[in-house]
């Protein structure tokens, strides 16, 4: 089995909005990367200010050239002075590094001056290992003394939660902080194993603002 299925390309109008899947990347064995926009999405997605992302501004086109080599520009320079530790935060496997599919896949693409992640619809393959962060925390509003780091967490799920259909719910013992990220929280339903998941890393002004976790299986 692949490490993963389909990434897909999720926006949201800024922290706190709810996330929305606005286009889905394939990876086909004989055309290489794949890039569309999921149609039924857009309408609600443009009602919050959505715009179509650089290097794809058709949203009824499919495309199939170049797709790699732009969403590369989403990649950490090679020159960035905390090279190393930026891959010990993301969990990089450094024989991988410079692979940029896997690295857009491991680090989620993420830029300070926009609002697209790139996430992976992961596959619980044994030694799967990547992190990803609590959705839900401007709602939750929990004490910033309440977690650590390292700490493990449990979840549930949420089959009748409203805007995802794999979400699922975490805690810390019977505290509840908030979900885990849209498409990530698919791998909780498709694994038979437990998944692991515990504190990465925390921002924080006397309520947790966000919180990355390590996710494992």
């Amino acid at each position: 089995m692949s490490k993963t299925g389909n990434i897909y390309v999720v926006w949201r109008k800024g922290q706190g909005s709810r996330r929305i899947p606005v286009g889905v990347i394939k990876n086909n064995a004989t055309e290489g990367l794949r890039f569309k926009y999921l149609q039924k999405n857009l309408i609600e997605a443009a009602k919050e200010g959505f715009l179509p992302f650089t290097g794809f501004p058709e949203t009824n086109k499919e495309y199939k050239e170049n797709v790699l080599d732009i969403l590369s520009q989403r990649l950490v320079k090679s020159e960035r002075n905390d090279l190393s530790s930026y891959y010990d935060f993301w969990k990089v496997d450094l024989n991988k590094r410079f692979d940029p599919f896997y690295m857009l896949i491991q680090t989620q693409g993420l830029l300070p001056i926009d609002n697209f992640e790139f996430l992976a619809d992961f596959n619980p393959n044994k030694g799967l290992n990547f992190i990803s962060e609590i959705a839900g925390l401007t709602k939750t509003k929990v004490p910033s003394d309440m977690i650590s780091i390292g700490d493990e967490l449990n979840y549930k799920f949420d089959k009748t939660n409203e805007f995802d259909r794999y979400a699922v719910k975490l805690f810390k013992e019977d505290l509840f902080l908030g979900y885990v990220k849209l498409i990530h929280s698919k791998l909780f339903y498709k694994s038979k194993r437990k998944v692991n998941v515990k504190v990465h890393h925390i921002e924080k002004n006397g309520v947790l603002k966000r919180v990355f976790i390590d996710i494992s299986i």
